[in-house]
């Protein structure tokens, strides 16, 4: 049975990134009839930052060099690890027994919101490897910040995302897609309606090959 873990991390309910994301699970539900998806949405029940508690944990996993995530309890030997743990161990399985991951995010401020990396920090534990596994990031951003584009250079969430799946947890580019609408600032700043064109064109674009790759997956 296959599993999909969708993450939703827009601050807004009707944000572009949620529209990109739904499009998506909706494709991989009609195409994985039996399978299952779990939704979290991080912006309505935020993960908590990460505290000492689990930079104990971290370290202890590390010094006995484990690797095997079903081994990470170990690391547990104080009343305030038990409580860190607790945070973790939800967020951590419902990773683990995913096939797919969605991530739908917007940009915030060049990069990802804070409550997608407060998920990322307390799920990712030293070389942890999560190959074998696919995933989609379903983007939104308010300019425009593909390659070509003067604003490029300031990209840090695709390029911050990319760089964290291959770097830490082993994930090949052919199981990365990303995906996205761009331009969504032209719909309240006078100083973009002009581009407003170019966005309704990505949006576009972004839904169909929404459709067609969490149909693929």
């Amino acid at each position: 049975m296959s599993t999909l873990l969708h993450l939703d991390a827009s601050a807004r309910r009707p944000s572009f990134s949620r529209e990109v994301g739904d499009a998506v699970a909706a494709a991989w539900r009609a195409s994985h009839p039996g399978g299952v998806h779990v939704r979290r949405d991080l912006a309505a029940a935020p993960v908590p930052h990460i505290d000492e508690a689990w930079t104990e944990l971290c370290d202890h996993v590390l010094e006995h060099g484990i690797t095997d995530p079903a081994r990470y309890r170990e690391a547990v030997r104080t009343r305030a690890q038990e409580e860190a743990w607790a945070v973790v161990e939800p967020l951590l399985s419902e990773l683990l027994a995913a096939d797919v991951v969605l991530i739908a995010t917007p940009m915030y401020n060049y990069s990802i919101p804070a409550s997608l990396k407060a998920w990322i920090d307390q799920v990712t534990f030293p070389r942890m490897s999560l190959t074998g596994r696919r995933f989609v990031v379903a983007h939104a951003r308010g300019g425009a910040y593909g390659p070509g584009t003067p604003r490029h250079p300031y990209d840090h969430q695709e390029r911050y995302l990319r760089d964290f799946l291959t770097g830490h947890f082993a994930v090949p580019d052919e199981d990365m897609t990303f995906l996205g609408t761009e331009l969504v600032n032209s719909r309240t700043d006078p100083a973009l309606a002009g581009r407003r064109g170019e966005h309704d064109r990505s949006r576009a674009a972004a839904l169909e090959l929404a459709r067609a790759t969490g149909a693929a997956l």
